[in-house]
This record gives C-alpha cells, structure tokens and sequence, in this order.
C-alpha cells in the first residue's frame, strides 16, 4: 500500500507510478490523496493504472493532512502491518521498497523506515538526521545559510557520516515505510502543520512512543522536488517559520519557559522577515 499526495504533480505521478514496479515485485495499491490538483494528472494516472485509488481531499489540506486521509482507505485486507508515504515526484530505485520490508524484520521496533534519498544531481540528501536541539537547530538557522560548513549544521544534517544502517532522529517525508501500528500509536501527522517539519515532528512523536527511525541507504530513491515546492519560494520559506515556532514551542510548553517561546518567536520571525524578503527581491529580479 503506496499513499501520496498531489498537488497538479504534472508528468511526475506517472514517473512515479511507472517505477514503482521497480520497487517491489508485490503487488502495491496506490491512494492518490489529492489536495485540489487542476492539471488532470490524477484523474489520468487513475484511468491509466489498475491499481490506482483516487481519493480527493476537498481542498488543499496539506501534506500531512492529506496523508492521514489517504491511510483512512488502507483496509487489514491490503496492509496488515506497513504502508509507504511517499512524494508523487519520488521515482523509484530497484527493490527499493523490498529492502525497506527487509529491513523492518531486522528492526522489529522500527516505526518509520527511509531509504537513501538522491537529489536530482546524483547528490544524497541529508533525508536521515537528528532532532534539532535548540542549540543545534538554532545554530543550524542562524549560521548555516552563511557559513555552510559550520558544524551545527553538520552535526544536524549528519553529514560527515558515511550511509550506514542506523537509528535516527527523524527521517524526510519525502518517502517512508511507515509501520501500521506506530503511524496509529501516535495518531499520524500533526494535522497543524501545513507545510513542513511535520516529518520531524512525527519523528520525534514516534521515538517519544517507544519506537524507532532507521535509515535504510541500501534501499534509494529519486526526489526530483518539482511538484510544489518550488512555486512560490517567498510562501514556502514564511510558512517553513511558523512550522518551526509550532515544533518548538511544542516542546517547551510549561508556563515558566514562556520567555523561551517568545524569544524562539522572535528569533524566528526577524530570520523569516530576512530570508522571505531576500527571496522576494530574488524573484522580481527574475522577471
């Protein structure tokens, strides 16, 4: 059981459903749980692929809304232990989905599983890391878009560690071999966040439950990230903020750390007017 997320995904669901026959000789069901698309691709992909379920959200949800959704179509019949949460602009490497299932048996306690995560250069992205720490998190913002080797960021990103079959922080939502059981336990993505950091924060609900995230980098796959990030970057990177401050104060929500939270607030809200400014100035010169 596949489900994703779409959002006018263009020729990126098709890429996506024509690999993911590469993934896995078992047959896979896939729910399209679509927030509002206008380009036709899921009704196409619908008629085109069997195996397909189209499920329309009513509205743009966001990801992790659309998510939860999607699971409510999962039935014991299809999926009795593991589904995959996965980006419609993911395309598939070979018995990538198998070597995740694989190695969930070695790791009985796993919750979330994730595969090595290749950008569309060839490069690995940092998809497997540690929760960001107020002090490593914090340096990671403040410093890390001006001094791109500093080692908040690397310590963050993990980085400087070789791929390796490993318990994690928190693992991009990007792709995902989500254990059944721990997905319920925990009550699926925080439906408060609109736009990013629900994978962080569904990471750290999972470890706080008792169970794991591993990474899996013998199992990869392909995120070309065109499918709506990369609209409006101006709108992405304020809503990136406000999702921060949600996840954060989250985790300090006693009355005395109150100073904290307006100070994370502040923080937040000088280094969004900075960066979303930046941006837009960016985008006016592009036009």
């Amino acid at each position: 059981m596949v489900v994703t997320v779409t959002y006018s995904p263009g020729p990126h669901l098709d890429r996506f459903l024509a690999s993911l026959s590469l993934a896995t000789d078992r047959p896979v069901k896939v729910v399209i749980a679509d927030n509002g698309s206008t380009d036709g691709a899921p009704e196409q992909a619908e008629k085109r692929y069997p195996n397909v379920q189209l499920l329309r959200t009513g509205s743009n949800l966001g990801y992790g809304s659309a998510v939860n959704r999607g699971a409510t179509q999962i039935t014991d019949a299809e999926c009795s232990e593991f589904f995959v949460v996965a980006n419609p602009d993911v395309q598939w490497g070979p018995g990538s989905i198998d070597l995740l299932l694989q190695a969930a048996d070695r790791w009985p306690r796993a919750g979330a599983l994730g595969p090595l995560v290749r950008d569309p250069d060839g490069s690995v992205y940092p998809s497997a890391r540690h929760q960001p720490s107020l002090v490593r998190g914090g340096m990671h913002a403040v410093v890390g878009p001006l001094w791109k080797s500093n080692p908040w960021t690397a310590a963050y990103r993990q980085d400087r560690q070789d791929p390796s079959e490993r318990e994690v922080g928190w693992l991009s939502g990007s792709c995902l071999l989500v254990r059944r059981a721990a997905f319920d336990a925990v009550g699926g993505f925080d439906e408060r966040y609109f736009m990013y950091m629900e994978d962080v924060d569904l990471g750290d609900r999972i470890v706080r439950a008792g169970w794991q995230n591993v990474y899996v980098p013998s199992a990869e796959v392909l995120h070309h990230k065109g499918h709506s990030t990369g609209r409006d970057p101006a709108r992405n990177l304020a809503a990136h903020h406000r999702s921060t401050y949600t996840f954060l104060a989250d985790r300090y929500p006693a009355p005395w750390q109150a100073p904290l939270r307006w100070t994370i607030r502040g923080a937040l809200a000088a280094r969004a007017g900075l960066v979303v400014g930046s941006s837009r100035r960016k985008q006016a010169k592009g036009r």
